[in-house]
């Protein structure tokens, strides 16, 4: 190499620490430069996109260095803050630096590589051909080149790898790697008068389709609709559009083009919609809300983050959207994270309301092409078209922002900002916060229940803490009542699955023409089958937990690794026919209401049922719009959605989750039967709220019974302090996997041995957890508890370093340990 040599260090998307060093050619060092993507080969065959983090002339030492093959951006994609933040990311939650590249930026952006065949123009056949060859160059020579993949399923043969092999031997084809991209520019097909065709030859053609009605007709559909001959300049015309107007097929506008009497072109469009929305003013504050937001922005004067705590349906969401015009007048970019997709159908309304085409939302339905533009328009300095305000779930923390103002943390409390798989599992309120950080913005957390560790926080004075303690237009707190299960199933009174002060309250409701919300932790038709001669119960055949029962598609499925399979029509242990299900998910209570209230509008509100990108706007839409009279849904319905006509929530069984193995088991049941609580209540009239329980003296009912948040966090936070729990210890938990369980418990035992003789009594386990079998993999969790004032970063290195010895030893090499910092 000689003196002016220049070498960039990328991010490659792979799980591997450290950064990757190449050698950037002579004819791309103009191009290439901090932050723009490059492709690269990696290993022997394979290429990569990978993203460049720095540039020097320091040629690496102990391995030959490969050149950057092209570069891919006119602009860098990646900007400084983002580099800090994904650092910080890496760190903070052990993943490496290519993992956080993964989850940050969309798959569209992502380059990789792919076997591509196609069939050789110079190949001579002979006899030696076998059935199969021939079948697969049939295929080859109808296209221009195609992967193993589509290989295999356009031959309809099962593995085409051998016969692949044996084509390349003979020359018949060729192999080559390529880059792909699954981001392509969206065109819109449009339709035109051949350039050739004068305005006084437009009546003698007409005259000539007279034979051919159908083409003539499409012909004047097309004048129609483009003015042609009116217009100064004639409208473009949609093809789609010509064709639905007159109700013709394709074939009939491809005779058109074919006589070269129309022509088809294409014009790359933007998925984003920047059409003039209708503006209005905001709404007036009332006197509560009013102090709450003078308080905040007072809080902002000398700290960083600020919990707006209010009750369920006291306008905190009006007050998010007065700070938001704050930022907006100032110039600045605001994040608003929500915990659920379902959550952003509601609020986009409301927001584009008031800030127009300034509100983009970002989240996991949207499609990879969506996901790019999104990405792309906020990189953009052209304001009047690119976003200020985006709206997103937890994944929209690693936009390119460059100046924001504002972040809004809504319903902050709820797990679902934590991401479990895969790596980096982060915790999207926690990275917010210290993302606002990187752009001395603020951040405004706001929830009716807080997290214990948010709200230790404020009263160890790290946040400021704002109290909403009224419901807008002074809406009475919901009625509570208790139903017992143990009573009104000695009695015999239940109907069903339903007390009867439920099953009275959905009749009332429904006479009233009101409307009714059903919570139940668990989807499909039932948790599990059984025997009811000897006990067998259907079990997974990759994962250590019981098949739930799906009556919609008369399947049982596993909700850990997708795998489903047919009812059995007899039990495998006995032979028994006489299958019973056990429990009730959100599927069998549909059933149920369906039976019991006929005339009764009933949907469900789960993953089995808003699996589609426009699931939650229409279920939500119909609710709104008092087109459903019953909702029943999952954890969906807790999550701040407001509906006006909803006078009775019912909570079907509370103890499933009071009673999980789990530290916060309580603090999470709080929370959800809180939040699920405030879906109840109309302006003029108190709602009511039916909870069922078995244990309706238990310590957290009771809480939710008298709405008293801080009984519940005194006793969690005495409880904490007692058994090394956060907040006043820091969690990682250390995942060990492998297929098999005897050398499995070896690994974590060796590993567990080793950590202690650092940590000592701060080591718990190992242990598996109650679920120890996942997709054939055996897992074993080892907990590290660690005191606040420790150094997170020194107990990090230190479980790297052991985590690699450990896969130093030859046969726990292909050992998978994972680190969860602070699970959830």
């Amino acid at each position: 190499m000689n003196a002016g040599s220049l070498f960039a260090d990328l991010i490659l998307p792979l799980p591997l620490a450290g950064l990757f060093t190449y050698s950037i050619p002579w004819e791309l060092q103009d191009e290439v430069a901090i932050g723009k993507r490059v492709v690269v080969s990696f290993g022997s065959k394979k290429i990569y996109s990978g993203i460049v983090k720095n540039i020097h002339k320091n040629s690496p030492k102990d391995y030959e260095v490969k050149d950057i093959i092209v570069c891919l951006d006119e602009f860098p994609i990646i900007n400084s803050f983002q580099f800090l933040f994904w650092d910080w990311i890496s760190e903070y939650y052990q993943s490496s630096l290519g993992d956080v590249y993964k989850a940050a930026v969309p798959a569209g952006l992502k380059l990789e590589s792919q076997t591509k065949i196609s069939y050789r123009e110079d190949f001579v056949a002979s006899k030696q051909l076998s059935k199969t060859e021939e079948i697969i160059l049939d295929v080859l020579k109808k296209s221009k080149d195609v992967s193993i993949q589509t290989l295999n399923q356009a031959s309809g043969l099962k593995n085409v790898l051998p016969q692949v092999k044996k084509l390349l031997e003979k020359n018949a084809i060729e192999i080559e790697e390529r880059v792909i991209s699954s981001y392509k520019e969206k065109q819109i097909k449009y339709v035109r008068l051949q350039k050739s065709i004068t305005e006084d030859q437009i009546g003698e053609i007409l005259n000539k389709l007279k034979r051919a009605k159908k083409q003539q007709e499409l012909l004047f559909a097309y004048l129609n609709l483009s003015k042609q001959g009116i217009a100064e300049t004639p409208e473009k015309v949609n093809s789609a559009q010509l064709l639905l107007s007159c109700n013709l097929s394709t074939s009939i506008l491809k005779a058109l083009v074919d006589k070269n009497i129309l022509e088809i072109y294409y014009e790359t469009a933007d998925r984003l919609d920047f059409s003039d929305a209708e503006i209005t003013p905001l709404k007036e504050l009332n006197e509560h809300q009013d102090q709450a937001i003078k308080e905040i922005r007072e809080s902002f004067k000398s700290k960083n983050t600020t919990l707006l705590h209010g009750v369920t349906s006291s306008g905190k969401t009006e007050i998010y959207i007065h700070l938001i015009q704050e930022q907006i007048k100032l110039g600045k970019q605001v994040l608003y994270l929500l915990p659920e997709i379902a959550l952003t159908t509601q609020i986009i309304s409301r927001l584009k309301r008031v800030f127009g085409n300034k509100v983009g939302v970002y989240h996991s339905k949207f499609n990879n092409a969506e996901r790019v533009e999104v990405y792309n328009n906020i990189q953009q300095d052209n304001t009047d078209k690119s976003y200020q305000v985006i709206l997103g779930v937890r994944s929209s923390i690693f936009l390119p922002f460059s100046n924001l103002g504002l972040i809004i943390i809504d319903e902050e409390h709820e797990n679902t900002y934590k991401q479990f798989d895969p790596a980096p599992r982060y915790h999207a309120r926690d990275a917010a916060i210290f993302l606002a950080h990187l752009h001395q913005a603020k951040t405004l957390l706001g929830t009716a229940t807080p997290a214990i560790e948010t709200y230790a926080n404020c009263k160890q004075n790290k946040y400021a803490l704002v109290e909403l303690t009224h419901r807008f237009q002074d809406m009475k707190m919901p009625e509570i009542e208790l139903a017992n299960l143990k009573e009104a199933k000695r009695k015999k009174r239940m109907k069903s699955i339903f007390t009867p002060e439920l099953f009275d309250g959905i009749t009332q409701t429904l006479e009233n023409k009101e409307q009714v919300i059903l919570f139940q932790n668990r989807r499909g038709y039932a948790p599990f089958l059984e025997c009811k001669s000897c006990g067998w119960v259907p079990h997974c055949e990759n994962c250590s937990v019981s098949l739930t029962y799906h009556q919609y598609n008369n399947q049982l499925t596993c909700h850990y690794c997708g795998h489903s399979e047919q009812v059995p029509q007899s039990c495998k242990q006995c032979g028994s026919t006489d299958m019973v299900d056990k429990g009730f998910g959100t599927e069998k209570i549909e059933d149920e209401l369906r039976a019991f209230f006929p005339q009764a509008r009933i949907a469900r509100m789960d993953l089995d049922t808003t699996r589609s990108k426009t699931a939650y706007e229409k279920l939500i839409y119909k609710f709104e719009n008092q087109e459903l009279d019953i909702l029943v849904g999952t954890q969906m319905v807790s999550k701040g959605l407001d509906f006006d006509h909803v006078s009775l929530v019912g909570i079907l069984n509370a103890d499933s989750i009071l009673n999980f193995p789990d530290f916060r088991a309580h603090e999470r049941s709080y929370q959800l039967m809180a939040q699920v609580a405030g879906r109840a209540g109309r302006k003029n009239k108190q709602g009511k709220v039916i909870i069922q329980t078995h244990e309706p003296e238990h310590p957290i009912i009771q809480a939710v019974l008298r709405n008293d948040y801080l009984s519940m966090y005194q006793t969690q936070m005495t409880e904490r302090e007692e058994f090394i729990y956060p907040p006043f210890y820091r969690l990682i938990n250390i995942t060990l996997k492998h297929k098999n369980n005897g050398l499995l418990t070896q690994a974590a035992n060796t590993l567990a041995r080793s950590l202690r003789k650092t940590f000592g009594i701060r080591i718990f386990g190992p242990q598996a957890p109650v679920i120890n079998r996942i997709q054939n993999y055996f897992i074993v969790n080892i907990l590290l508890k660690i005191e606040k004032k420790s150094s997170p970063a020194r107990a990090k290195w230190i479980l790297n370093r052991e985590a690699n010895n450990l896969k130093a030893i030859d046969r726990f090499k292909m050992v998978l340990v994972q680190f969860d910092v602070d699970p959830m």
